[in-house]
């Protein structure tokens, strides 16, 4: 039986990232929109999926589509404030004078 197609959408009726395998949810990133930004308040992966690195797939499409959206970045949820922090490519999205409150170092790693 073959594994079911990973995906990720944006939910903007929910104000959600989602995770799907196939059809079936199975992980979520909520957010908050603004003009301008997108603060990441929480994330959740499906206990049945855990562990098989699916939420670092949900939180990078999120950052990409942010990015490819010019949205600075708002890492509220930790998970996604310690994907940023292992992944300096991303740093850039958070506004320079908001990168120490989420423990950021203050000048971005270059692309």
């Amino acid at each position: 039986m073959a594994e079911p197609q990973i995906s990720v959408r944006n939910n903007t009726q929910a104000d959600q990232y989602e995770l799907l395998a196939g059809d079936t949810p199975v992980g979520l990133a909520q957010y908050q929109a603004r003009p301008g930004q997108i603060a990441f308040v929480h994330t959740e992966i499906a206990p049945e999926v855990s562990g098989q690195g699916l939420g670092k797939v949900l939180i990078k499409a999120a950052l990409d589509d942010a990015r490819a959206k010019g949205l600075a970045v708002l890492p509220y949820c930790s998970f996604v404030r310690h994907y940023v922090e292992t992944h300096p490519a991303y740093q850039d999205l958070v506004p320079a004078a908001r990168r120490a409150a989420f423990g950021l170092p203050a000048a971005a790693a270059p692309n």
